[in-house]
């Protein structure tokens, strides 16, 4: 048994007039993530997980943001793209932990959903997708509401 793992932190800054993305969820909220793609930070961090364990390089080694094409684009596509990276080396999800860090919108009535999305987008059972939430309590940039972090971590199994 061949066993990978992988970590990744994300970090974006919430913006006006920009969509909420986040696990692949359009969540209704006053404000967006700012970025390249469509900053789904949740999917940019376990992109970079699976890379990460690959011994692959970063995010931004595969999917640059200085690249036009990548400009807007659904990270779905970005995940599936580092995940075909593994199923190329003969790896499969083994488990996924992640932790959101935001002080708003509420993201338990989301997590379900991200949850199955993101199962089926790497071909792995839900219980193998583990997501949750913590606030910043009013401290730092997320606690002031200016951003959000997200982190991952990824076990491949071969």
């Amino acid at each position: 048994m061949d066993l990978r793992i992988g970590h990744s932190t994300d970090i974006h800054q919430l913006a006006e007039n920009r969509d909420f993305y986040l696990g692949g969820v359009k969540i209704d909220y006053e404000k967006g993530l700012l970025g390249h793609s469509d900053a789904d930070a949740l999917l940019h961090a376990i992109t970079e997980a699976i890379i990460g364990a690959l011994g692959l390089g970063d995010i931004g080694k595969h999917f640059p943001d200085t690249n036009v094409k990548f400009k807007n684009i659904d990270s779905k596509f970005l995940l599936v793209k580092a995940y075909k990276l593994a199923k190329d080396r003969n790896y499969k999800i083994n488990n996924i932990d992640t932790t959101i860090f935001a002080e708003k919108p509420k993201m338990a009535p989301y997590i379900p959903k991200m949850r199955e999305l993101i199962s089926q987008l790497l071909e792995t059972d839900i219980e193998n997708i583990n997501i949750k939430a913590t606030r910043g309590e009013k401290m730092g940039f997320v606690g002031r509401g200016e951003g959000i972090i997200c982190e991952a971590v990824v076990l491949l199994i071969k």
